[in-house]
């Protein structure tokens, strides 16, 4: 994951104050055709490129809306996918539209135009990654993170219907990613394999014999060259 810090300290939402436990993460994505984080996170941190349109959300109110989440999953301005935190995690949202905001961390994914494969790939193992960090930090599992529109389903979101319009198309849906979060805290958690064990037993040595001359000088020639070879420990033994 990579993961960074840019918190919107100008949206009223942080403004507000107000702190949450957190429960569980609600998954969400921009609804929009515009994978750059550049979009909704501000300031440029030399990473994120210019927005030109002035349109992110580290102002009071984006667009007219009292909206802000913990953070956004999408594209630097070079292509590379990153996540930024935009809240403090323990930082009441306004991302569901419901009760939601008082129990969970919610966060964004940014969409391009639903259809590129290796992007989808890309910002889900993110995601995921994003998923297994928070709930090892708040002491969650795979069973306490859903989505806007199953937020929506259990009367604790506003009606909204991603990410089911978006995550089938490339063939997951949120039980597989609740899923894949859980392999991936299965291995996170999961103890070292032991090294083996030193062994105390003396180690055998082998030496090699390369000839048996009965004249000295032919012996001590073949001492030389073998020397010169870089086998300097090589030596002569009479019987």
């Amino acid at each position: 994951m990579n993961l960074r810090k840019l918190i919107l300290t100008e949206n009223a939402c942080y403004k507000a104050g107000k702190t949450i436990v957190p429960k569980g993460i609600m998954v969400h994505s921009s609804g929009a055709n515009n994978p750059y984080l550049k979009r909704y996170v501000r300031p440029d941190d030399g990473l994120l490129g210019k927005n030109p349109y002035n349109n992110h959300w580290n102002q009071d109110k984006p667009d007219g809306r009292q909206v802000c989440v913990h953070g956004f999953i999408g594209k630097l301005a070079d292509g590379s996918i990153a996540t930024y935190q935009t809240l403090p995690w323990n930082h009441r949202g306004w991302h569901a539209g419901g009760s939601a905001n008082d129990t969970h961390i919610g966060f964004e994914i940014c969409e391009d135009d639903l259809t590129d494969a290796s992007y989808f790939s890309a910002v889900y193992k993110e995601a995921v990654e994003l998923c297994v960090y928070l709930c090892k930090q708040y002491n969650l599992t795979e069973k306490d993170i859903i989505c806007h529109s199953e937020g929506y389903k259990r009367g604790i979101a506003s009606n909204h219907g991603d990410v089911m319009h978006w995550f089938p198309r490339h063939g997951k849906s949120m039980d597989t990613f609740r899923a894949d979060v859980k392999k991936a805290l299965i291995i996170s958690t999961s103890p070292p394999l032991p090294s083996p064990p030193l062994s105390t037993e003396p180690k055998n040595l082998y030496r090699v014999q390369v000839g048996a001359y009965s004249v000295k000088a032919n012996a001590d020639a073949m001492l030389a060259k073998i020397k010169a070879a870089g086998f300097t420990d090589a030596f002569i033994k009479t019987e």
